[in-house]
């Protein structure tokens, strides 16, 4: 493997291989890196490209795997296109424009959203947590009935049905009793046929002696359409 390097895409690091970046050599990215494109370096010798460095990580799995995996409640879809036609990437355009069907006409993705959210002490030592929630998000009403039948021995915790959401609230201090409930509940969601299709982790603070941190986890599985 090539030595790595770091490019920063609209204020978005992100760390590969020269070889990555040069996989198909008559786009942007294979000219740029092969000499043939003049570069910019930011303040500390980075290459820089004033694109979406959100998107950029799907143009990167890209290059890495030759394969377009998108989430299955991606919207930027028409965002994502502009990317690829900027980086010249033609099997990525064709892909885009010609998308394969994940599933046969008759069947359908159901999701599943899992979320934590913990509110944490910044000053205390060790560092203390104020109050956790979990909430299920899902238009599977089986799925949702289901939870609020078998995970009642959390019964002190607020349950809330409407809105195609469960939520658990714990607090103070209840860190322990969270994980507890979380590897239940996923368990239980898998239990039913769904797998985990991404992970992601949000930090940010709301208040001078508070950190919150967001951990979401999206869970799909196919099902057959039914006829009206």
């Amino acid at each position: 493997m090539s030595s790595p390097v770091t490019l920063n895409v609209g204020g978005h690091m992100y760390t590969t291989s020269l070889s990555t970046l040069q996989r198909y050599p008559d786009s942007m990215l294979g000219a740029m890196f092969r000499g043939d494109f003049p570069t910019t370096r930011d303040s500390k010798g980075n290459y820089f490209i004033d694109r979406d460095g959100t998107l950029f990580r799907y143009i990167l799995n890209f290059l890495r795997t030759s394969e377009l995996t998108l989430p299955a409640d991606f919207t930027e879809t028409d965002l994502l296109r502009k990317e690829a036609d900027f980086y010249q990437i033609e099997p990525l355009i064709h892909c885009l424009h010609d998308p394969k069907p994940l599933y046969p006409p008759d069947i359908y993705e159901q999701v599943v959203e899992l979320s934590s959210t913990r509110k944490l002490s910044k000053y205390s030592n060790p560092v203390a947590v104020i109050i956790t929630q979990l909430t299920i998000t899902t238009k599977v009403h089986g799925l949702l009935e289901g939870i609020s039948n078998n995970f009642t021995k959390w019964s002190k915790h607020m349950m809330d049905t409407r809105d195609c959401q469960v939520s658990f609230t714990f607090g103070p201090c209840d860190y322990h009793q969270e994980i507890s409930l979380r590897v239940h509940l996923m368990d239980y969601i898998m239990k039913q046929g769904f797998s985990i299709r991404n992970t992601r982790v949000h930090h940010m603070s709301e208040r001078a002696n508070e950190n919150t941190v967001e951990h979401h986890w999206t869970f799909c599985r196919p099902a057959r359409k039914v006829e009206d």
